[in-house]
């Protein structure tokens, strides 16, 4: 099937010969690489090796997991924000919901302080089933931040979840 299958790209290494009349294509798989391959991103992938070796996985590991304890204390402090998935090994993804917040309108409050979410069904939707909703907000925390950014976080969402909201 491959043999006889057209590539769908073409360019650089994928062709064996070019005339007038016909074109013919190297052996497979190179058939279907066309172009220059991925370097640079190689290379990218190459560099954050090294730093995660230089910082080292356990180092990495207990400030995601410290990072991650801190955040849900002081998430589970907040009036009407319940969070869903509360296991006492879980690490860097917290997902949750304000009560008479929508997650898009959270996300949009939380981008305006500068901070990134995430909002849907993550691609959960049979757990979100479980637990009575179909959408929530998840952040996710990792190596590059700190509590200053979870403290805003938990600014941001507390003053959201004290106001008496009018429809």
């Amino acid at each position: 099937l491959l043999e006889e299958m057209p590539p769908w790209q073409g360019g650089g290494g994928m062709i064996k010969q070019v005339t007038f009349e016909k074109t013919s294509y190297q052996n497979l798989p190179y058939k279907f690489e066309a172009g220059t391959v991925n370097i640079g991103d190689a290379i990218g992938l190459g560099a954050a090796i090294d730093y995660l070796q230089k910082i080292g996985l356990n180092n990495v590991e207990r400030h995601e997991r410290n990072l991650t304890g801190y955040a849900m204390n002081a998430l589970t402090a907040i009036p009407g924000l319940c969070l869903i998935g509360t296991a006492s090994d879980k690490i860097s993804v917290i997902t949750f919901i304000v009560r008479n917040f929508s997650p898009e309108e959270l996300a949009h409050h939380l981008d305006q302080a500068g901070i990134a979410v995430r909002i849907g069904h993550h691609c959960a939707q049979p757990t979100l089933e479980r637990f009575g909703v179909t959408n929530t907000i998840r952040v996710s925390l990792g190596l590059y931040n700190t509590r200053e950014e979870v403290d805003t976080l938990w600014q941001v969402l507390n003053k959201l979840a004290g106001q008496t909201r009018i429809f």
